[in-house]
């Protein structure tokens, strides 16, 4: 959540400035929301002078808890980058709550920090949520086709985390504390459906989160070229917190190419494994637009998209994605994974040419319904 309130600050803030400010007109309004260039509607202007409390309205299309929204206050500390440098993460703070048509409701705050003239990255969230999922078992166990075992997840916690870059690279070494409880209850009842471990229903975790960051991405919001591979392992122990001990490891790449003046190429993939002891709700899954988060769930998933953006006009593009994962249980599962494949295609407006800000609507197809998703910045957006 606080990845997707990051790029809607640029969007919302135009929004809610335009109509705060009374005494803003003619051309020293328009010079905040349009470009003196082209005449087309631009935030850029405004990006270079925001700073303060702005109301942010969110979408959520996730298919796993239904469409929703996000509505929350955000506080924009705009970093000016030096001469030659790439636009810098801003500082941002957040206060907020959702809700979805499922019943899904939550709260949430944070700060996304930056220090020592950018070398540190803070990151501080905490969060009381109540989310309506189903369960539809681990790789092999997966029921063929209809709906999974409802279950809601009231989880209430927080993290703290830091990362810090080495030298003079473009590596990032983090580290991440996080605690929380949760409390599982079944809402959904039937015959044939995978069965919620009694032992995952009321849970204290406590973990840390070591990584390893490689950034070579040349802009934070729609990057158009460079890479982008982190590697990441929580270690969930009684001594830090808990009441669980368990190990999960996830190691997520990106590249975004330009293949010509208009034509630019990204593929993303992600592995994630999961040890003994992990809770049912907590296992890897596959995460592809159109495919429902959980759907597909395993001890170990992985899943690799690509998508193809064609500028055919300075301010507009078309966009086609395409994907495939595999979800895998047990060994001792004789039918140990699913596969899944989606795609689709959508549109995208330059809201901020001097920050390579992109903002659109995607349409995604996959086993289920076409679905469709709002996208500020990437789809693949990381802070």
């Amino acid at each position: 959540m606080l990845r997707l309130l990051v790029c809607l600050a640029a969007i919302g803030a135009a929004l809610a400035v335009e109509a705060a400010d009374d005494t803003a007109r003619g051309e020293a309004r328009a010079s905040r929301f349009f470009d003196p260039g082209d005449g087309w509607f631009d935030v850029s202007g405004f990006l270079d002078t925001a700073y303060g409390f702005i109301p942010i309205v969110a979408p959520i299309t996730e298919p796993a808890v239904g469409y929703g929204a996000a509505g929350a206050l955000v506080f924009i500390d705009r970093n000016v980058p030096g001469a030659g440098q790439r636009f810098a993460r801003p500082n941002i703070a957040v206060a907020g709550g959702l809700a979805t048509e499922n019943g899904t409701s939550g709260l949430f705050g944070g700060h996304l920090g930056n220090w020592m003239d950018g070398r540190l990255r803070t990151l501080v969230a905490v969060a009381d949520a109540d989310v309506n999922l189903e369960f539809f078992g681990l790789g092999g166990d997966r029921r063929p086709g209809g709906s999974g075992l409802g279950y809601t997840v009231a989880a209430r916690g927080g993290l703290v985390g830091a990362s810090y870059r080495l030298g003079d690279t473009e590596l990032w070494l983090g580290l991440r504390y996080a605690l929380a409880t949760t409390r599982v209850s079944l809402t959904a009842f039937g015959s044939g459906l995978p069965e919620i471990p009694s032992s995952d229903r009321d849970l204290r975790l406590a973990g840390l989160t070591p990584s390893l960051t490689l950034d070579t991405r040349d802009n934070f919001f729609t990057p158009t070229r460079g890479s982008y591979v982190d590697l990441s392992i929580p270690v969930f122990r009684d001594a830090l917190g808990g009441n669980r001990n368990f190990e999960k490891a996830a190691l997520t790449g990106m590249h975004f190419e330009p293949l010509g003046r208009t034509l630019f190429f990204g593929v993303r993939g992600t592995a994630q494994t999961s040890s003994d002891g992990t809770p049912f709700y907590l296992r890897p899954f596959v995460m592809l637009r159109c495919v429902q988060a959980l759907q597909y769930q395993g001890d170990q998933a992985a899943e690799v998209e690509a998508e193809l953006r064609w500028q055919l006009h300075p301010r507009f593009s078309v966009v086609g994605f395409g994907g495939a994962g595999v979800a895998r249980g047990s060994a001792a599962q004789p039918d140990r994974q699913k596969t899944v494949a989606a795609g689709g295609g959508g549109v995208r407006y330059l809201m901020a040419k001097t920050y390579g800000l992109w903002m659109g609507l995607d349409v995604g197809f996959g086993p289920g319904d076409p679905i469709l998703y709002v996208v500020f910045g990437s789809a693949w957006a990381r802070p």
